[in-house]
């Protein structure tokens, strides 16, 4: 796998030395900032982990990602972290969120959730059940767009008016961000990290979001549980009836290999 990362004249060394960029009263980029943002790579990549793995069972992909993007506060797994961290896409409700928490809840481990805006406002039971029993809410765009289609003015939007709701609505405020179908540039990462996000991809998933042709549950499980890695962040759509069904055994199966739960370990640098 291959990341390509091209940083133009002034706006890269601003970014290199550290210069930040500010944000508005409102949330948003400042206007005087914009200029700076636009001189960075728009390319889209998908992201994908690949299958190869490292001696320790990391993919390799991975850690590639790591090292070409934490400059911008951007992760697909946590180096020097120990255990497994668990997070659940929450595109819409297909009622297997109540199952899902309530196996958490009994196995006494914290997961992350990724919202998109039509889920913050239809589901707002959940999200609250959520936020109470002490998971992260993370932001996944308001509309789920793909932020390197937009100019950074709208991906802020996209970011911002969900995290507006969110803080409006639940009293929380958001740190973590996916970006929606795994696509990102070098612009729209320097966009969350100058809006104090921090990005968050994963080194585990499979498909499992297809609701018309789900897993069978014995292989499933085998592969979800054979995946465990210190560090790793596993992304599962919590629409999956297969999901809801072998999460028990997962989470006991990752723990038998010695991985505990834990939640993002990371912070902006």
């Amino acid at each position: 796998m291959r990341f390509k990362k091209i940083i133009a004249g002034i706006a890269a060394a601003a970014i290199l030395c550290g210069i930040g960029f500010t944000a508005s009263a409102e949330g948003r980029l400042a206007d005087s900032d914009v200029s700076e943002l636009y001189g960075l790579n728009t390319e889209s990549h998908g992201y994908g982990q690949g299958v190869e793995c490292d001696e320790d069972n990391c993919p390799t992909g991975a850690k590639m990602f790591n090292d070409e993007y934490n400059e911008y506060d951007s992760y697909a797994v946590f180096e020097d972290t120990k255990g497994v961290c668990l997070t659940f896409d929450q595109g819409y409700e297909n009622g297997y969120t109540p199952s899902i928490l309530d196996t958490l809840e009994e196995k006494n481990v914290k997961a992350v959730f990724f919202l998109t805006g039509d889920y913050a406002k239809r589901n707002k039971d959940l999200v609250k059940r959520m936020i109470d029993e002490g998971h992260i809410i993370g932001n996944h765009g308001m509309k789920h767009e793909s932020l390197p289609s937009l100019s950074p003015e709208d991906a802020a939007e996209e970011i911002m008016s969900l995290h507006d709701y969110v803080k409006q609505e639940y009293g929380y405020e958001m740190t973590y961000f996916r970006p929606p179908c795994g696509e990102y540039s070098e612009q729209s990462m320097a966009v969350c990290q100058r809006l104090g996000y921090k990005t968050m991809l994963w080194s585990f998933a499979y498909c499992d979001w297809d609701v018309n042709n789900q897993p069978d549950a014995a292989s499933a499980l085998e592969r979800v549980s054979g995946a465990a890695h210190d560090g790793a962040i596993y992304l599962l759509h919590s629409v999956s009836e297969t999901n809801a069904e072998i999460l028990p055994q997962v989470i006991d199966n990752i723990r038998k290999q010695g991985y505990d739960f834990v939640l993002p370990a990371f912070t902006i640098g």
